[in-house]
């Protein structure tokens, strides 16, 4: 195609693209806001497996009452080891739903094993889904804030995803747009002078200035392996 025959292509795509940048800010405008309501072939609740206890009785996993507080990282295992969280396998679900007699019965539990004896996946609808040309690496994150850190597995993963433990079905809850993430590494990777030492360097004024063109210094732990170097450029994120 001539060049001049595709700007107008080009310049119609960055059009929609940008109006359904602007569509999503305006319907993802706060922490509270809830994305669309993707409808699951099964709804799974989370609030009954990733919920907390009843501070009463700890045994009790009645959702009016508590869930079981299942570690997000039993079922989605591919989130300390590789880029995308992974959505469990129906064997992971059967191998704990055949050994509970008591719910074999109920609804989500029916259709589960309809599946399972269909020999046939759960065909799960994506709900945090990023754009082909974004690079979020999920175990880059896990292993700062979880292993590192120390911090609680569904504080980390809330800081994204939102309070998953108190919904149903789970539900898009935090922009994820491009300037949510900037914001994040902007605090936690503060750019300082080229050479100074990252613990003790002074900051570099403008950091949204500096952080779009300047790499910050890396950050590594005493025996010398290196813990932390937040992206600022756009190759980091955008392969």
């Amino acid at each position: 195609m001539h060049r001049y025959l595709r700007f107008p292509f080009m310049l119609a795509s960055f059009l929609v693209a940008v109006a359904c940048h602007a569509a999503t800010e305006q319907t993802l405008t706060t922490e509270d806001d809830l994305g669309p309501q993707v409808q699951q072939p099964i709804e799974f609740p989370h609030y009954r497996h990733a919920g907390n206890r009843n501070p009463v009785d700890p045994t009790n996993s009645d959702p009016t009452k508590g869930g079981m507080e299942i570690n997000c990282q039993y079922c989605h295992t591919y989130a300390r080891r590789s880029l995308t969280a992974g959505i469990p396998p129906l064997q992971k679900c059967v191998g704990c739903h055949q050994n509970i007699p008591t719910v074999r019965d109920k609804p989500r539990i029916v259709e589960l094993f309809k599946y399972w004896d269909a020999k046939k996946a759960i065909p799960w609808k994506k709900v945090h889904d990023l754009p082909d040309f974004v690079r979020f690496n999920h175990e880059r994150h896990i292993k700062r804030f979880i292993e590192q850190q120390g911090r609680p597995v569904q504080e980390v993963c809330g800081y994204c995803h939102g309070q998953v433990k108190e919904m149903v079905t789970a539900r898009r809850q935090k922009p994820i747009t491009m300037g949510w993430c900037v914001s994040c590494h902007m605090k936690e990777h503060v750019v300082v002078a080229k050479g100074a030492i990252p613990e003790g360097g002074t900051p570099i004024g403008k950091q949204d200035y500096w952080y779009t063109f300047q790499k910050p210094a890396e950050t590594r732990n005493a025996e010398g392996e290196l813990t932390a170097k937040g992206p600022n450029d756009c190759w980091l994120c955008h392969k």
